[in-house]
């Protein structure tokens, strides 16, 4: 009876889990690098399959004001985040990576809100872009997170699926 006890306990705890499922892609801190797969889906957008894989690399991460990234604009949600990152794709397709719209911020207090802005840091390439094999970009993303810390997570190409991949940030 304890081994059924043990099964439901885990079937119970495991969907409720705030940290990323086996399904969900790689957390990544500063100065780490995480490689997630891109997928495709036919004509219906349907029946999705694995085209290639990027990896991510997370070169910074710094809390920001609207002065230093020239904006008159105050973040929405609390803190201007510059994320740095280097895009690579690793795998034997193009793949493509697209950030607006797709990276949420949230904490233990808070649920996922939408993070990506429209503020242009000026430093860098645009990380938004197709990668052909073997090439990369680095690049910095302005993002509006509710606090310090927490964590940013990247919406898979796969509608209902776990992220593509999660950064946890620093606390400052």
């Amino acid at each position: 009876m304890a081994a059924t006890e043990s099964a439901d306990e885990a079937a119970v705890e495991k969907p409720v889990e705030p940290s990323p499922s086996a399904s969900a892609g790689p957390v990544i801190k500063v100065g780490e690098s995480g490689a997630y797969d891109v997928y495709d889906t036919d004509e219906y957008g349907e029946n999705p399959k694995v085209v290639t894989q990027l990896e991510v690399t997370v070169k910074s991460a710094e809390y920001v004001t609207p002065a230093q990234i020239s904006t008159s604009n105050e973040p929405e949600n609390g803190q201007f985040l510059r994320l740095t990152i280097t895009v690579k794709n690793v795998g034997k397709a193009p793949g493509e990576f697209s950030s607006y719209g797709m990276m949420t911020w949230e904490d233990a207090n808070t649920a996922a809100q939408e993070a990506t802005t429209l503020e242009s840091v000026g430093e860098g390439q645009d990380v938004d872009t197709t990668y052909k094999p073997g090439q990369s970009v680095t690049g910095s993303l302005i993002l509006d997170v509710g606090a310090k810390g927490g964590t940013l997570s990247y919406a898979s190409s796969i509608v209902d699926e776990a992220p593509a991949f999660t950064i946890e940030l620093p606390k400052a």
